[in-house]
Order: structure tokens, then C-alpha cells, then sequence
């Protein structure tokens, strides 16, 4: 399922995401026993950090922060995804863009 790497490893900070490419996220939630894990695929709309309404202290204007990609799907579907520790974010067509290892 991996076919290009990983492009997101827990901060866009070192990101090689861009606005276009098709790619796969796959997320998954911790249970007592195992794991749950959910896929989708489109197209990067957006990312970057957001803000939430939630405070918080010591952080940028006392909100709480959080790592967002915005994707549209194949059938036009615009979904927002909000990325943690357990994301993990592949090239669908598994091609790395210029300056990126392979």
C-alpha cells in the first residue's frame, strides 16, 4: 500500500505535500485490542495549521492548534482531515518531485 513513502511524518514542518497531488491518508484510531484504520484518496486542496476554538495555554493566541489537509475526492467531495501521530499520508501515483529522495 506504500507504494512512494511516506509524505507526512507528524509535522508538515517537513512536508513534501503540494496543492494537486492525488494522495492516500490513512488514519487510525487505538482500541483496547488493535486498531481501527480508515483510508481515503483525493486531490490536496490545502494544508497547513489551523486553529481551534478551544483554548489553550502557552500557545499561539492561547487556541489550540491542529495539523489539517483539506482533499477532494474523485467525486468532487471536499473533506477536511485533521492529522495526528496515528496519520499517515502516500502519493497514490507513488512519483517523489523534484529534490525529494526516492
Amino acid at each position: 500500500m506504500d507504494a512512494g513513502g511516506s509524505v507526512y511524518t507528524g509535522c508538515m514542518s517537513d512536508r513534501r505535500l503540494e496543492v494537486g497531488q492525488q494522495v492516500r491518508v490513512v488514519q487510525q484510531v487505538p482500541r483496547q485490542s488493535g486498531s481501527h484504520a480508515a483510508a481515503v484518496e483525493g486531490e490536496v486542496v490545502s494544508f497547513g495549521f489551523s486553529k481551534t476554538g478551544s483554548w489553550f495555554a502557552h500557545s499561539k493566541d492561547k487556541k489550540l492548534w491542529i495539523e489539517r489537509l483539506e482533499l477532494r475526492k474523485a467525486d468532487g467531495e471536499l473533506v477536511t482531515l485533521n492529522l495526528d501521530q496515528y496519520s499517515r499520508v502516500e502519493l497514490v501515483d507513488g512519483e517523489l518531485h523534484d529534490g525529494d529522495a526516492a
